[in-house]
């Protein structure tokens, strides 16, 4: 019931701790494949060599045995022992190297520790025993018969095909002989490596398929990776709040600095800040609707001047940051507006004066 539920694809961070764990999609059969492969071919292509080289060093070898001084080392390394161990070395080499191709070409470099930690279990006879009979064991040894069937019945085609060959060997020299069973050997060879690459081929396939089996995801499991990774989404819900919360009493704070604020009267208003150090006028604080309201509220208290203007307080929130100065193209109005201001303040300075005389 548990694997129903799996309905969703493996994200990448599922993927990528099952990687850190080992597990990836590969099949061991492919990488045997593929260095048998190399090898055939390459035993193919240098058996003219090769034969020469064990015929040189056999006679060489059965000369100095005859020889009255006996068999030496020098003698024996003289003999072609090198060429033969080229030969060997050159095959293995590159079967071992086709063999890592295919193994990185599969799943690409693993590293993982934690596959490599040790673990009791492993040690444990009663678990052996239980992979060897279980089911897992018993489909790879039924997955394992069919290339041998197949194996076998291309024997068989070749020794149908040329039984009538074979009946007539032993009428032929011995290199006729030799010839005639390397070549039917060489080609059972090469056949039965084609079809362990194509078997092997269809097997990581289906390790793909097991492996995002595998992988595949609930989304309960999708909605714990998310909390895990994004954060808990009420928690980061309360956190913005907050922020919002700080940025607004910090806006109330600096409207006390701010020479005016235009409204338009009701949904919005801008504060806006101007002296001697700043260039331009810089808002210090917007809000619209209940925030409105609070920067007004906030601007009586501090007797900050009071402009309703609502296409310069609709322009001047949708256009400039709080923090920024406006643009040029409002200079000429907020100007009007500020100088109004400031003769409104001498005059009510010089009304007091004069009332104090």
């Amino acid at each position: 019931m548990a694997q129903d539920n799996k309905t969703e694809q493996a994200t990448p961070r599922r993927r990528q701790k099952a990687r850190e764990k080992g597990q990836v999609a590969r099949s061991r059969d492919l990488i045997s494949a593929m260095a048998t492969m190399t090898a055939i071919l390459l035993l193919a292509g240098q058996a003219p060599t090769l034969a020469a080289s064990w015929r040189s060093l056999l006679g060489r070898t059965l000369a100095i045995a005859s020889s009255s001084g006996g068999p030496s080392a020098t003698g024996l390394l003289t003999g072609g022992w090198h060429f033969v161990a080229a030969a060997t070395i050159l095959i293995l080499g590159l079967s071992w190297l086709a063999a890592l191709l295919g193994a990185v070409a599969q799943g690409g470099v693993v590293i993982a520790p934690s596959a490599l930690a040790f673990n009791p279990s492993r040690l444990s006879p009663a678990a052996r025993l239980e992979q060897l009979f279980s089911i897992t064991a018993v489909s790879r040894m039924l997955k394992s018969l069919l290339p041998a069937t197949a194996i076998f019945y291309l024997a068989l085609v070749v020794l149908a095909r040329d039984w009538g060959a074979l009946l007539h060997a032993p009428r032929l020299s011995v290199a006729g002989l030799a010839g005639f069973g390397l070549g039917r050997l060489f080609e059972v060879a090469w056949k039965s490596a084609l079809v362990l690459m194509v078997w092997s081929a269809a097997d990581y396939l289906l390790e793909r398929r097991r492996l995002e089996g595998e992988l595949r995801m609930s989304r309960q499991e999708l909605i714990d990776e998310y909390k895990e990774t994004e954060g808990n989404p009420a928690t980061k819900g309360r956190i913005r709040r907050l922020q919002r919360q700080v940025r607004r009493r910090r806006m109330l704070d600096e409207v006390k600095r701010a020479s005016v604020v235009i409204t338009n009267p009701t949904h919005f208003a801008v504060a806006l800040a101007y002296g001697p150090e700043v260039p331009a006028p810089v808002v210090v604080a917007k809000g619209r609707n209940l925030l409105a309201e609070q920067i007004k509220q906030a601007a009586r208290w501090h007797g900050i001047a009071l402009v309703e203007n609502p296409p310069l307080a609709h322009a001047l929130y949708r256009a400039v940051e709080v923090g920024q100065s406006i643009p040029p193209k409002l200079y000429f109005v907020v100007a009007n507006i500020l100088a109004a201001i400031y003769r409104a303040q001498e005059r009510a300075g010089a009304a007091a004066g004069g009332h104090r005389r």
